[in-house]
């Protein structure tokens, strides 16, 4: 049982090649983690599980999305 949940708190929000990302920021033993989320036209998904800085984040974020979404995929 889950004492006290940990629900993810949107810090930062932008949009990004027609999909929106979303950073999120919580704390584990007084260190801030932050994750990233994309929201899409069929759904969403988790681009970046943990990262260290908002920064860090925002960055594997936007390579998720390019690599994600890109016209070369199959």
């Amino acid at each position: 049982m889950i004492l006290e949940p940990d629900y993810p708190h949107v810090v930062f929000a932008f949009p990004y090649r027609g999909v929106r990302v979303e950073i999120t920021q919580s704390n584990d033993d007084g260190l801030s983690l932050y994750s990233a989320w994309v929201e899409y036209a069929q759904g969403s998904a988790v681009a970046v599980p943990k990262a260290y800085s908002r920064n860090d984040a925002i960055r594997r974020a936007r390579r998720w999305v390019d690599q994600s979404f890109s016209t070369d995929n199959p």
